[in-house]
């Protein structure tokens, strides 16, 4: 594997470059009108213009990767993570070109792309999966009759959702009946599939991840938790390993859970297996990614592991790297999402970044953006990963206080000042939060 193409953009192109770069592989960069000027697109090998800003003109037009695809006779594609990523047909068609596409195969990616099909699958495989129903809800008759069954409140969900699109909590049948139909419709247009089911709403839950790993032998291992309970409209905002809320008996029904859920699948390269988790430790089967993650960082900074090196040998047939019992997890990690948004309202702040200092220190800064460049409103406003370790949780979440007190940005609003909340906070530093923890705290 001698020319990976990346099929993606901003800090994850970044993130695959560096690793290709440390490998000798050379890279493919594709970038739209809006992206020019971004670190990644002179960090990559060769670089091309993908077409116009908007993301079905540019990073979702699969033809125009395709001829790149072809006028390079890469080896390989990468998706990174969002995009193409987790979409079968690109698998596919990559594929079929003779190209390997760096990820599980699309039979795959499409079974555990559906809800309600990865449901049925885990049940099979013995996994706990969230009460709720099993089949697609076609009338308000069929979806009263299943959120009575477990009792409200329950959320609707679309089955080819994700990102928290297409969730709407309903707490009694009236809300449940005035939303179904509305639920569907949004799931037929974000998704192309208009399937809803219900689940049933855990009041105080944590939504906690396990990182697998496949090879092309069968061969599965985990890379321990990390817990994402904290969350802004059903997206991650802090995610951390180990997490401070699962005891070790948990932990370890939990992660052989999520390998379990791997080999039932057939699963090949990173995945991640996530479990929503309740008050008592009851952990539930919420979905399975099939990508890497916008949090792999947290996994790599316990374990030591480059997950994208692990990706490509995977990819290209090798071996994985370690087995189960020469894998462990050491110290504590925590990475925060910096968003170019209004910390209080959430809503996306773009605009010219005229100052940009990330301090000094040892905090892991993954970036697609530098001084002097633009974060335009096309895409996802995620301008950084920045990621703390230490010997202890204490440890760490003290490196990330000093991170934030040094950071400087200006010419742009970010979330900043709500991680100083955060990291204040005593409910977060006693590990004692669930995913309702932003909404019910209202930092200002």
């Amino acid at each position: 594997m001698q020319k990976i193409l990346i099929a993606n953009r901003g800090e994850i192109a970044s993130r695959i470059i560096k690793t290709c770069n440390k490998m000798g592989i050379q890279t493919i960069a594709i970038y739209s009108d809006a992206d020019k000027d971004l670190p990644f697109v002179s960090e990559a090998t060769t670089s091309y213009r993908i077409g116009e800003a908007p993301v079905g003109k540019s990073y979702m037009n699969q033809k125009a990767i395709l001829d790149i695809v072809k006028k390079e006779k890469v080896d390989a594609v990468h998706p990174g993570y969002g995009f193409l990523s987790e979409n079968a047909s690109f698998a596919e068609i990559i594929r079929k070109e003779g190209t390997i596409f760096i990820g599980p195969n699309s039979k795959t990616i499409q079974m555990m792309g559906d809800k309600l099909l990865s449901r049925k699958k885990m049940l099979e495989a013995g996994i706990p999966v969230v009460p709720g129903s099993n089949e697609e809800l076609t009338t308000e008759e069929e979806a009263v009759a299943a959120a009575n069954s477990i009792g409200y409140p329950v959320i609707l969900k679309a089955s080819g959702g994700g990102g928290g699109i297409g969730m709407v909590r309903c707490e009694d049948e009236k809300t449940l009946r005035k939303n179904l139909e509305t639920t569907k419709k949004r799931a037929k247009t974000y998704f192309a599939n208009e399937k809803v089911y219900v689940e049933k709403y855990i009041q105080y839950a944590r939504h906690i991840e396990v990182q697998i790993f496949g090879d092309k032998l069968g061969n599965i291992v985990h890379l321990f938790e990390r817990d994402c309970s904290i969350q802004r409209r059903h997206q991650k905002v802090v995610e951390e390993s180990p997490s401070p809320f699962l005891t070790e008996g948990a932990k370890e029904k939990m992660l052989q859970a999520a390998v379990r859920a791997a080999k039932a699948v057939g699963y090949e390269n990173a995945g991640t297996v996530e479990f929503i988790v309740d008050e008592e430790e009851n952990f539930y089967f919420l979905e399975m990614n099939t990508r890497l993650q916008v949090e792999h960082p947290v996994t790599e900074a316990i374990t030591g592991m480059d997950l994208v090196e692990w990706q490509i040998l995977v990819a290209r047939g090798e071996i994985l790297p370690y087995k189960q019992e020469e894998l462990e997890s050491k110290g504590h990690a925590i990475e925060f999402r910096l968003y170019a948004e209004d910390p209080v309202s959430f809503l996306p702040s773009p605009g010219h970044i005229e100052v940009l200092d990330w301090g000094k220190g040892d905090t892991r800064v993954d970036s697609g953006y530098k001084e002097g460049v633009v974060v335009t409103p096309f895409y996802d406003p995620m301008i950084a990963k920045c990621i703390v370790h230490g010997e202890n949780r204490n440890e760490a979440i003290e490196k990330a206080s000093g991170f934030f007190n040094q950071l400087q940005i200006q010419g742009i609003k970010t979330n900043a000042p709500l991680f100083k909340h955060i990291i204040n906070d005593a409910d977060f530093k006693t590990g004692k939060y669930f995913t309702n923890y932003l909404s019910v705290k209202k930092f200002n």
